[in-house]
């Protein structure tokens, strides 16, 4: 069970490390906001990674088979991230004009609620995660009822620690940058977050 456990840690890990809209959105946050904000972020992704995985472990992956099913959650997903990417521009252009107000800084809540929603906007990662649990159950690593759990415990705990230490970083660089600085962190996010969006919706399409 603890092997399982540990290799569902690098599992998770590994899975949160890869530089997409999340991680975007971890950076954009911790270094604009600080720690606790990021680290909110970091939990929502983690959450939703958590049921995912366990959506996968009970073979909801043979759901997206369905063609329509996968074409609809994917550009739904797409639209999500391109929506994300697109308030993100906005609001760097708002703080460079000046326009923000006090209560539009950024609450854990808040944040927490917008990890989970870009998050959730892939859901075809439960195929991978389908993927991942038959590749493991093939080595042993997740072949029991037990292991299977502890392998999805691990992969939701690797996903939070990863976030949790990539807020940490992104804070701490954030907190020494100048406005100009963070304002381009704002764009290089947003036009990231709307490229990733483009990419699901065109991949989705192209696999129908």
């Amino acid at each position: 069970m603890w092997g399982a456990l540990l290799t569902g840690l690098g599992v998770g890990a590994l899975a949160a490390a890869n530089v997409g809209p999340i991680w975007l959105l971890c950076v954009r946050t911790s270094a604009r906001y600080g720690w606790r904000p990021g680290a909110a972020v970091g939990l929502g992704a983690a959450s939703v990674d958590l049921v995912y995985a366990i959506l996968g472990a009970l073979g909801a992956a043979a759901l997206l088979q369905l063609a329509a099913l996968r074409i609809g959650l994917g550009l739904l997903g797409a639209g999500v991230l391109i929506y994300l990417g697109v308030r993100t521009l906005r609001d760097a252009f708002r703080i460079r004009l000046g326009a923000e107000t006090a209560d539009e800084v950024v609450r854990p809540r808040h944040a927490l609620r917008t990890g989970v929603v870009a998050t959730a906007s892939n859901p075809l990662t439960i195929l991978t995660w389908g993927a991942v649990f038959s590749g493991a159950a093939v080595a042993d690593v997740a072949g029991s009822a037990m292991s299977a759990a502890a392998f999805v415990v691990g992969i939701g705990l690797g996903s939070l620690m990863f976030h949790v230490v990539l807020a940490g970083t992104a804070a701490t660089v954030g907190s020494r940058l100048g406005d100009r600085a963070l304002r381009w962190t704002d764009a290089i996010s947003g036009v990231g977050l709307i490229g990733f969006g483009t990419l699901v919706g065109v991949r989705t399409v192209q696999d129908r």
